[in-house]
């Protein structure tokens, strides 16, 4: 940054920069008015973290009520300090913490925490995202099987859980003490469809065979490549629940279309 005229985007990074703890020095450009600079930066450092550490706690109620409020924001601090954002919009912050609580030493003794935090994050993105319109099912009838491929919604995820994460997350949240001591962390792993309902969020299970033919469908395999992923499952049935549910948005118009990390076609409503 050039410190005779900076720019307002170079400043804005730099004050960024130095709040993480960067060696930048923007003190020429801070009015002390009886503050030091590096005083009012603390101030606004504390205030940025203070805001950041409420957007982690509305994304992971249930994380924070199994570590309890100091431990969650502690966990919280560190996750900021080792993963700023990098957007202003805070409903997308967070995406990596479950990750991070998964190598994070102080919860070693709580096996199951990543996999509920991972959940509550799919169910923070599916109450986000965008609300599109189903495929008209009708449309299916005159299509070729063979290589049709779906879009999923953007409100549904499929996730896999090597615990019960389901059944925590609802006896916590719920304040079940009954509930949660009949859980047994033995019954994983558990397949679960999260989806935005006009109700709130449902989160159901599927088997291991129904999970192989829904990731698949999602992934934008042809529909009869992906129920043939798993021959003893009923897949046909459970393609019709998951045109149902309205889990699919459109029709991809090449392979790969229908995946969120980028597929090259876009979906055909």
């Amino acid at each position: 940054m050039n410190p005779h005229s900076p720019t307002l985007a170079e400043l804005q990074h730099a004050v960024r920069r130095r709040l993480h703890g960067a060696a930048d020095d923007v003190s020429p450009w801070i009015v002390s008015d009886g503050f030091a600079p590096d005083a009012r930066l603390s101030i606004y450092r504390n205030t940025a973290t203070a805001v950041l550490v409420n957007a982690i706690c509305l994304a992971f109620p249930a994380v924070q009520r199994l570590v309890g409020a100091a431990c969650f924001e502690g966990a919280a601090r560190r996750f900021i300090d080792a993963s700023p954002p990098n957007s202003a919009w805070l409903d997308e912050y967070g995406a990596a913490f479950p990750a991070f609580l998964a190598r994070l030493p102080e919860v070693a003794s709580v096996p199951y925490l990543a996999d509920v935090a991972q959940l509550e994050w799919q169910v923070n993105e599916v109450l986000h995202a965008p609300d599109i319109p189903p495929l008209d099912v009708a449309r299916l009838a005159s299509l070729d099987e063979a290589a049709l491929r779906l879009c999923p919604h953007p409100a549904v995820r499929i996730v896999r859980c090597a615990f019960p994460a389901d059944a925590i997350w609802r006896a916590v949240l719920e304040q079940d003490d009954s509930a949660m001591r009949s859980i047994q962390l033995g019954d994983g792993p558990v397949y679960l469809l999260v989806q935005r309902t006009a109700e709130g969020v449902d989160v159901v299970r599927l088997g291991d065979g129904e999970h192989r033919i829904a990731t698949a469908l999602f992934a934008g395999q042809a529909i009869r490549d992906a129920l043939s992923i798993a021959p003893h499952v009923d897949g046909y049935t459970l393609l019709a629940t998951l045109l149902a549910r309205a889990c699919f948005v459109g029709i991809a118009s090449a392979p790969g279309a229908g995946t969120r990390s980028g597929g090259s076609k876009p979906c055909l409503a």
